[in-house]
């Protein structure tokens, strides 16, 4: 096992936070002591987010949420957006491109991220978004002390961060990778933040937007401004569902991949459970689940044509379980990359939770910045849409690219909390959420070792980047090496990694049956579960 899976999980009962980075644990739970709710702890953990790990959210990346009240009632939040107006098949390709790049202006979609905190905030907030943010602004304006994380992010991405004069500015050393521990004003940053407390349509209408908007189309991307402004339009939708081991599962629906999980849920049965727990069998299962659902992702879905409701029609679903029986999925040739993405999970004292889930797409997003905002903008076009000719996912404008990004919660049957969760992880992320509702659900885990259990992954998944890449399946040297020769026995392509090296940083909290809540966090990141008594 990794290091951390012997760490027994947090307990509490008057409300919880687990976050991937101590400080934005902390900075939900003094919201929480202060009397503050669960969608006020998330909104201000969320933004601390934006600070403490700036290499996988910000500003200038999407969001999604799925709220559970006291009442029962779930509901979702998309903060995802539009590509360019003028950004056609067409256009791409007059400048010579086979794919959308994944750096610079052309890489970039709509923020969502203000957008859905904006959407979050008026589904239920009790304080007023410039005390949430009040905090994170004071310290973007003193600077943060540079993390091993973060370090690391930019020494990842270091000669695409060179390219742009002000990200460059921003998180390196005059083009070298930072020292841990320094200390980084983002004043400008500090001065966004405080602008969208007060406003947070500023990011789509307005100077800022305006800001925005110009430095794109100087550096070439088509925007029109008028999708731009279309992006600030988010108001609370529906989840989507399935009933699974007793419990029924609550989704963010498309463009968000939670669909994915609900279909590999359907194909795996409610007979997961009397298979032993990781054993060859379960893993085979789960590994074929993931494929078919990529797989039929490729082949059928957009964010805004009917592929979802097909590939989750019932009779489909019971037709794609024979087969799996009869005949499993051998490797295919379909494309999953790791992510840069950070999630939360949040729990009051009123049984209220929030999953929260925000993402620049790739590390340091289009490494493309906004000058005089401190904004780092995504890369989520050029590594969501496809260049693919009559693809339901092919870029268009209008049309947002289909996501990983995901959130989920757990209720019984008459609504009341079970357990909350998501993670971080690209494509990984709809395998991972499947993998640790398994875990919960169907054999007993507690959230701390459902989080840290050996992790396995299909890749390739779905980024354009990688479709058609070589099929295998990854695999943490944690799992028993029994397990793995099975497995290539089975036909998989196993390929040993490190434990951690293929990513991930899980969130969790159960509701006991005793009524208390149990919390865990991630090893394979810095992060804490933390608990009120």
């Amino acid at each position: 096992m990794i290091d951390g899976q012997g760490r027994p999980p947090t307990i509490a009962t008057r409300g919880m936070v687990a976050t991937s980075h101590p400080l934005a644990s902390a900075a939900g739970l003094e919201v929480l002591a202060s009397g503050g709710n669960a969608i006020d702890a998330a909104l201000a953990a969320a933004v601390t987010t934006w600070l403490t790990l700036p290499g996988q959210c910000g500003i200038g990346g999407d969001a999604f949420a799925v709220v559970r009240e006291p009442d029962g009632r779930v509901w979702t939040v998309n903060g995802s957006g539009y590509g360019p107006d003028g950004g056609t098949p067409e256009f791409y390709r007059a400048q010579g491109l086979e794919a959308i790049p994944l750096d610079g202006a052309l890489a970039v979609a709509v923020p969502g991220a203000p957008a859905a905190l904006a959407a979050l905030h008026a589904g239920g907030a009790s304080r007023p978004l410039p005390e949430l943010w009040a905090g994170p602004a004071r310290i973007a304006e003193r600077g943060i002390p540079c993390s091993a994380k973060t370090r690391d992010d930019v020494a990842d991405a270091i000669d695409a961060i060179g390219a742009d004069p002000l990200t460059r500015a921003v998180f390196t050393d005059d083009g070298r990778v930072p020292i841990v521990g320094q200390r980084r004003p983002q004043p400008e940053l500090a001065q966004t933040i405080r602008s969208l407390a007060d406003d947070p349509q500023s990011m789509y209408t307005g100077d800022l937007a305006q800001r925005c908007v110009d430095a794109l189309v100087a550096a070439g991307a088509p925007f029109s401004g008028d999708e731009w402004c279309a992006g600030g339009d988010v108001e609370p939708e529906d989840a989507i569902t399935l009933r699974y081991a007793g419990t029924v599962i609550h989704q963010t629906p498309s463009p968000s991949a939670g669909w994915m999980v609900l279909h590999q849920a359907a194909l795996l049965g409610d007979d997961l459970g009397m298979v032993p727990w990781l054993s060859v069998e379960a893993v085979d299962r789960m590994v074929h689940a993931a494929r078919v659902a990529f797989e039929d992702r490729f082949a059928l879905c957009g964010s805004d044509n009917g592929g979802i409701a097909q590939i989750l029609d019932p009779a489909r679903l019971a037709e794609q379980r024979m087969q799996l029986a009869d005949d499993p999925v051998t490797e295919r040739e379909f494309a999953v990359t790791g992510g840069d993405t950070t999630s939360l999970v949040v729990v009051d004292d009123e049984g209220r939770s929030v999953s929260f889930i925000h993402s620049l797409a790739f590390t340091f997003g289009a490494k493309f910045s906004v000058p005089g905002t401190g904004i780092v903008l995504n890369n989520r076009l050029g590594r969501g849409a496809y260049l693919i000719d009559g693809h339901p996912n092919e870029v268009a404008p209008r049309r947002k690219p289909l996501h990983t990004l995901n959130a989920w919660v757990a209720t019984d049957d008459d609504g009341g909390l079970v357990s909350v969760g998501n993670t971080p992880g690209g494509d990984g992320q709809v395998q991972w959420n499947m993998q640790v509702l398994s875990h919960l659900l169907d054999h007993g885990l507690d959230p701390q070792e459902a989080v840290a259990a050996p992790r396995f992954t299909v890749f390739p998944g779905s980024d354009a980047d990688v479709v058609g890449a070589q099929p295998r399946l990854r695999v943490e040297d944690t799992m028993p090496e029994g397990t793995r020769a099975a497995l290539a026995e089975r036909g998989h392509d196993v390929r040993v990694h490190p434990a951690g090296a293929i990513g991930g940083s899980a969130q969790v909290i159960t509701v006991d049956p005793g009524g208390f809540l149990l919390g865990g966090s991630d090893p394979r990141q810095e992060g804490v579960a933390l608990g009120l008594e």
